[in-house]
């Protein structure tokens, strides 16, 4: 390897690792930003938090590789035209082709990269984050129990407190009504204060009531005793333990998310795409025999006799206005009646079931389009950030991200209507 491929190389490198992360992070925010409304509010661990950003970062690498060449690749030419080293360069015989040839090769391999990365990787994050996301969305919210209101968060149990210590944790005049028994409010303790504490793995939560009165009311009427009794203790302190089912997270399986098209990779997308192209064939080939099948066809073929008679005959059409019974009539009408709306039944059926395949063949093809799509743009990117670095010869990040960003929102927009307008049909 010649020193100017080193330099060359050395040159691009850097700043593009340097972007890369720049780039991955800013689209985590607004990843982050997507989805905070799920995470707050749950008692999540650090690391299920971070474990759910690390699989959307790896989701973000498609998008974020081709702005980082094309960025890179212009800061990187037009450092060095502001430097004057491409006009040394040229001065000593050396084109520009030859200068970016090893950085063409970079390219190709970051796109070669980028294509593994979308066909192992990113499925993989996808069907985690499918998978976190709802087990998260199972997990229930923090209790937290207002002042002033009747609180219904958990299973069984309305509870209400007038006031509270937020330094303690002390509540007081506190309410609890069980409804574990489904009859009502059967069951009622009043205390004047009591503290709250859940257990670590959050599976049950201990309540401590302190100078209080448990009401138990029977409403178990008798044939010949009609009467409803009434049991009232009184009690210094009293634990209360209300188990909890699903306030702490649980990760759940992620191999039942992995129909899902973007968690597949691009064999399984092929093999897929194949069942669903088969499927609505098929399909179409029984619906168009059931229908050619219908009696209300088949008249075509009884006039066609040219093959059998030297001469056509005289057609005498049939008229049922002109029968003289109305039972006839009736019978004819209801005849064509019930055809209509077994026709009518088949077209739903048969539109019903290849909207549904088609809804996921769409989808299929625009995965297996990205796949290959996306790769290849990070080495396009290449080819239109070195020219533009070379005339602009401003090697800031200034200059550069302006024309970066302008390329790359054309590339975005014109990505994510191709991607809706190949989703809903549109492009037909």
């Amino acid at each position: 390897m010649r020193k100017l491929d080193k330099f060359t190389l050395k040159a691009f490198i850097g700043p593009f690792v340097a972007i890369l992360l720049i780039v991955v992070f800013i689209l985590m925010m607004q990843f982050l930003w997507l989805y905070i409304d799920e995470l707050v509010g749950k008692g999540l661990a650090f690391g299920v938090i971070m474990e759910f950003m690390m699989w959307g970062a790896c989701t973000i690498l498609p998008m974020a590789l081709p702005l980082s060449v094309l960025l890179s690749s212009m800061m990187v030419i037009g450092q060095m035209g502001e430097n004057k080293e491409l006009m040394a360069i040229k001065a000593a015989g050396i084109s520009l082709g030859r200068l970016i040839a090893p950085l063409i090769v970079t390219a190709a391999i970051i796109s070669v990269g980028a294509y593994f990365v979308g066909n192992d990787l990113v499925p993989k994050a996808y069907n985690e984050i499918f998978t976190l996301r709802d087990d998260i969305t199972r997990t229930k919210g923090e209790i937290k129990i207002p002042p002033g209101t009747f609180y219904d968060g958990i299973d069984g149990y309305v509870l209400r407190v007038e006031g509270r210590n937020d330094e303690t944790g002390m509540m007081y005049q506190v309410q609890v009504y069980d409804h574990t028994s489904r009859r009502g409010n059967t069951s009622i303790i009043i205390a004047d204060s009591a503290l709250l504490k859940i257990s670590k793995a959050k599976d049950y939560l201990t309540f401590s009531l302190f100078n209080g009165s448990n009401y138990q009311e029977t409403n178990e009427m008798t044939y010949r005793d009609t009467s409803l009794a009434l049991s009232r203790v009184d009690f210094a302190r009293e634990e209360l333990i209300i188990p909890l089912k699903n306030y702490s997270f649980e990760k759940s399986d992620s191999a039942r998310f992995s129909d899902q098209a973007k968690s597949m990779r691009y064999a399984q997308l092929a093999k897929q795409k194949d069942s669903l192209d088969r499927h609505n064939a098929d399909a179409f080939v029984k619906h168009y025999a059931r229908m050619r099948g219908e009696a209300s066809f088949q008249a075509s073929k009884q006039l066609d006799t040219a093959r059998r008679n030297p001469a056509l005959q005289d057609y005498h059409s049939d008229n049922m206005w002109t029968w003289d019974s109305y039972d006839k009539v009736r019978s004819a009408l209801d005849r064509a009646s019930s055809v209509a709306e077994r026709m009518s039944g088949d077209m739903l059926t048969y539109n019903h079931d290849i909207y549904q395949s088609t809804f996921y063949l769409r989808r299929t093809d625009v995965e297996l389009f990205k796949k290959i799509a996306q790769a290849l743009a990070c080495f396009l990117m290449f080819f239109i950030g070195a020219p533009i670095g070379a005339m602009i010869k401003k090697g800031g990040i200034g200059m550069s991200a302006i024309f970066s960003m302008l390329f790359f929102v054309i590339y975005w927009i014109v990505q994510i209507t191709g991607e809706k307008m190949a989703k809903d049909g549109t492009w037909l």
